[in-house]
Order: C-alpha cells, then sequence, then structure tokens
C-alpha cells in the first residue's frame, strides 16, 4: 500500500465555458508501489514458461506485458482517489468522467498528470412562465392569414412542445463546455457507424448519397447536441424550479415499459441507471407543466 505520508498535489483550471483541467503531481515513490502492485496482478494471467502463474519473476512479466498498459493500470490504482479529493477540495460539480493524459513519466521523477473535463453549467431561467404564456397568447391572436377564426383550430399537444422548446432555447441562455458538446457529438457519430455499418455501408458512401460531408455532419451534430444538451439543462432547472418529485413506482413502471426482455430490465435496475431514468422522467413532467401554460 502507497505511504500515507506521501502526498499527490494538484492543481486547478477553469476555462470561462466551464472546461476544467486538473494537472496532479504523483510522487514517484507512488507510482513504483503501485506499478509493482499492477505487475503482480498481471502475474496472476500471464503464462511465462517454465512457471506457474502467479510465481514468475516480476522481470518477465515486464517483457510480456506492454509498457502503455502497466501505466494505463499503475494510475489506475492511483488516479480515482486523488479525482475524488480534488473534486471535493475544489467543490467541482462534473459534468463527465474525465479524460486523462500523460504530461510526464521519467523513471525517477514525479509523474505528471491532467485530467480534463467540464462542471455543470448554470441555468437562468428568468421569467420563464412568463415568456411561455406570452408566446400563447402571440399564437392566439387572429389574423387575417390565419383564416376564419371559426375555422382556426388550436394548437395540438405536438406543437405546444415545439412552441416551448423554441422559445426556451431561444430565452434562456445555457454556456455549453466545448468537451461536453465534443462527447455527445461523438456519441452520435459512434451509433452513426455502428447502424451503416450494420448496413453493409461505409461512412464516405453513405454521406455521398445525402450529398453530405464528415465536416458538413460534424458542424450539424455540434449544432444537435448543444440544443439538445441546452434542453436537457434547462428542463431539469425548471423540474428543480418546479419542486417536482419523481416516485419510485413510477421508475419501476418506466423500466417495466422498457425491458420485453427480462436482461434489459436487469441491466435498468440499478442505482444509476434509475437516477438516469428518474432525470428523464423530471424533466418530461417539466415539459408536461409547461404545455399546460398554453
Amino acid at each position: 500500500m502507497p505511504k500515507k505520508d506521501l502526498v499527490i498535489s494538484h492543481t486547478i483550471a477553469k476555462t470561462e465555458d466551464g472546461s476544467v483541467q486538473i494537472t496532479f503531481d504523483i510522487p514517484f515513490e507512488l507510482i513504483s508501489e503501485a506499478r509493482e502492485e499492477t505487475l503482480k496482478e498481471y502475474a496472476e494471467s500471464v503464462d511465462v514458461p517454465g512457471f506457474r502463474k502467479g510465481k514468475a519473476p516480476i522481470e518477465e512479466i515486464k517483457k510480456r506485458v506492454p509498457e502503455a498498459s502497466v501505466i494505463e493500470h499503475t494510475l489506475g490504482h492511483i488516479l480515482p482517489k486523488a479525482l475524488g479529493q480534488a473534486i471535493t477540495e475544489g467543490k467541482l460539480k462534473l459534468a463527465i468522467y474525465p479524460k486523462f493524459e500523460l504530461i510526464r513519466a521519467k523513471e525517477g521523477e514525479n509523474w505528471e498528470v491532467r485530467a480534463v473535463s467540464c462542471e455543470i453549467p448554470e441555468v437562468s431561467l428568468g421569467d420563464y412562465k412568463k415568456v411561455i404564456t406570452g408566446s400563447g397568447r402571440a399564437k392566439a391572436i387572429w389574423t387575417p392569414e390565419k383564416g376564419s377564426p371559426k375555422e382556426q383550430k388550436g394548437p395540438s399537444k405536438e406543437e405546444k412542445e415545439q412552441e416551448i422548446i423554441k422559445v426556451l432555447l431561444e430565452t434562456v441562455k445555457v454556456a455549453i463546455p466545448k468537451i461536453l458538446i465534443e462527447e455527445e457529438v461523438n456519441a452520435r457519430l459512434s451509433s452513426l457507424l455502428e447502424r451503416i455499418e450494420k448496413l453493409g455501408l461505409n461512412l464516405e458512401g453513405y454521406l455521398g448519397s445525402l450529398g453530405k460531408t464528415a465536416d458538413g455532419l460534424r458542424t450539424e451534430y455540434e449544432a444537435q447536441a448543444s440544443g439538445s444538451i441546452s434542453l436537457d439543462l434547462i428542463l431539469t432547472a425548471v423540474a428543480r424550479e418546479e419542486k417536482i418529485q419523481i416516485k419510485e413506482a413510477e421508475i419501476d413502471a418506466a423500466i417495466k415499459a422498457a425491458s420485453a426482455d427480462p436482461k434489459i430490465g436487469e441491466r435498468l435496475n440499478t442505482p444509476e441507471q434509475r437516477r438516469v431514468i428518474a432525470g428523464v422522467l423530471a424533466r418530461r413532467a417539466a415539459l408536461d407543466s409547461l404545455t399546460a401554460l398554453l
């Protein structure tokens, strides 16, 4: 186990858009101890001729395990606790798990690792109800181009929702960290690649059939990601403002509705997934409450 008197220091830097960089300075003694522990773990599974698993000399294990893997697992022994301390001391509210970058790793000297993430953007709702009801009144005003007042139909629920979403995105401005948009864009691109590969297509051919380019698609996805992230944050803020509470029974019902396969139900019925589902239901309830204003 690492010595208690060896301290991992860190510095925190923030940008205007909410991005966060945490730079860790890790004593080499901690690296050395964690690396030794890592190699012992590898020794339990790596085959070395002439030795039983777990009995081979560490030097033989080193020869058979890629250095990058050793470094990754070594830091895996150290960084989670160091990150937790940095988050607590810095009172950070990270939106996504950080991406780590090894900056310096010279033998015998302290290692430097940078973690890049972002904080959950703050949302200032303002008088959102007044803006929405004002929009509804403006839509309800009769003009000649709308035809006879008797023939004019009221908006459907879907039309009301689209109007509310439009108004919220236009009036409630949220500064979305670049890293958060990139994370969402990359997730969408990965999903698209998976779908077109199942169809036996490649990305270039698929985009060509749509008259699009890779850069154009990324730009399109960036705009979509910015809008969807902003909307989620705004509706989450509305749910909090309206004190919307989701009951456990509602989460159970949502899991049941989405779980034709029992295995899917098991994957959804974890504490983390239940929190995600509760968030989705709260945003849905927030949108419904706003729709009722029109």
